[in-house]
């Protein structure tokens, strides 16, 4: 309606603008511009109805088509705030997910550091176990062979006191000597029976 009342108000104007420009005319031609403004009057009714006719005819496929385009805008940012939506509900939803997939990696991470730690923990008690047993085992080792180097050494002693006591006694030993001890072990047999 705005527009309709627009355009019949443009078409007033015209009028009187094209009335104004012939009163300015010459006044010394009036038969002529008596009829020559009758035409022009014609010519300009004829144009304001041959204009609002178009405006009839034509402003309702013009208003179709802007309410159609209209329509079509509203539509389109209709689907753009949806698409816009679901954009924005899929960015939260991956937000979501790489930040659960964050902490599930550090969670991982901290679960292998402690395990490492672990690990770490029962190496070294393994190999300190080890070295203790290593250890008492050497220890043992070195006291048996300490041991048996004693018992070597004291046969060797005894074998050597021995020798020497035999080779003393074959020099110092004298057929009176060995007399005499037959004599005082035949005695104590004696007693003893």
């Amino acid at each position: 309606m705005k527009s309709t009342k627009n355009v019949l108000l443009a078409l007033v104007l015209l009028l009187l603008l094209c009335g104004a420009a012939l009163a300015s005319g010459d006044a010394g031609h009036e038969v002529e511009s008596g009829v020559l403004l009758k035409d022009f009057l014609y010519r300009c009714f004829n144009f304001a109805i041959t204009v609002g006719i178009l405006a009839y005819f034509v402003t309702k496929p013009i208003r179709k088509g802007l309410a159609g385009r209209s329509e079509g805008v509203a539509e389109a940012l209709a689907t753009a705030e949806k698409a816009k939506a679901e954009a924005e509900a899929k960015f939260a939803e991956y937000d979501q997910k790489l930040a659960k997939a964050s902490a599930e990696i550090e969670s991982i991470y901290e679960d292998i550091r402690r395990e490492g730690e672990l690990e770490k923990e029962r190496i070294l008690a393994n190999a300190k176990e080890m070295a203790d047993k290593i250890t008492l085992e050497a220890e043992k080792t070195a006291s048996n062979e300490i041991n048996k180097a004693r018992v070597e050494l004291r046969r060797e002693a005894t074998r050597m006191a021995i020798e020497i006591a035999g080779d003393l006694l074959k020099k110092n030993f004298t057929k009176d000597d060995q007399s005499r001890l037959v004599d005082e072990y035949m005695q104590k047999v004696g007693e003893l029976h």
